[in-house]
C-alpha cells in the first residue's frame, strides 16, 4: 500500500493535513476539516432573503446603535472622570500588598470608592471630576494615613505616593 503525505487545498471547502491513501482518498489523520469562511458579497450590491430562495447560515446584521456595554444604556461616559494612580509602600520601602483605600467627598462622611493594592502596591481609582476627595489607606499593621486630593485643575489624573508608617503598640 503506497502513502502519500502532504496538504490538500481546496478554494471555499475543506482543509485537511493529512496521509492519503492512494486509491481511496480518505483523510486518517483523525482531525476534522476546517472551512474557509464565505466571502462577504459586495457592499452595493445586498440580495434578498427571498431572492435566494435559502436561508442563510450567518446571523442577520443588527443596528449599529444596538450596542450592549452598560455605559451607553445608562448615558454616563467616563470622559469627565477623575483618575487617581497611586502606590502604598511599606516604612522600609517595600511594596504593600493588599491596602485597603477608601475615598469619599470632603464635604461628606460616607465613603463611596473602595479599592485595594495589587501585588505590586498600586492602584487606580475613577471618581467624578471637580470636587474635593479624602483616600484613606488602610493596612494591617500599619497607622491609618488620610490625605486629600483636589480634582478641580482642570488636570485629569493625580498621581500619589503613601509611605505608610508602623502602628504604634505593635500589629492591629
Amino acid at each position: 500500500m503506497r502513502v502519500i503525505r502532504g496538504f490538500s487545498v481546496v478554494p471555499n471547502a475543506a482543509v485537511c493535513a493529512v496521509a492519503f491513501v492512494s486509491l481511496a482518498g480518505v483523510c486518517l489523520a483523525g482531525i476534522p476539516p476546517t472551512q474557509q469562511p464565505p466571502t462577504p458579497p459586495p457592499a452595493d450590491s445586498q440580495p434578498s432573503q427571498a431572492q435566494s430562495g435559502s436561508s442563510s447560515s450567518t446571523p442577520p446584521a443588527q443596528p449599529p446603535n444596538s450596542s450592549s456595554s452598560s455605559s451607553s444604556k445608562h448615558g454616563h461616559t467616563h470622559a469627565n472622570d477623575f483618575l487617581v494612580v497611586g502606590t502604598v509602600f511599606t516604612d522600609k520601602a517595600y511594596a504593600l500588598a493588599g491596602a485597603h483605600l477608601r475615598v469619599r467627598r470632603a464635604s461628606e462622611k460616607k465613603f463611596r470608592w473602595e479599592t485595594y493594592t495589587n501585588s505590586r502596591g498600586e492602584f487606580a481609582l475613577r471618581v467624578p471630576q471637580g470636587d474635593e476627595y479624602e483616600i484613606v489607606v488602610i493596612a494591617k499593621g500599619f497607622a491609618d494615613q488620610a490625605n486629600p486630593v483636589s480634582s478641580k485643575s482642570g488636570i485629569s489624573e493625580d498621581t500619589v505616593v503613601y509611605r505608610m508608617q508602623p502602628a504604634p503598640g505593635g500589629k492591629k
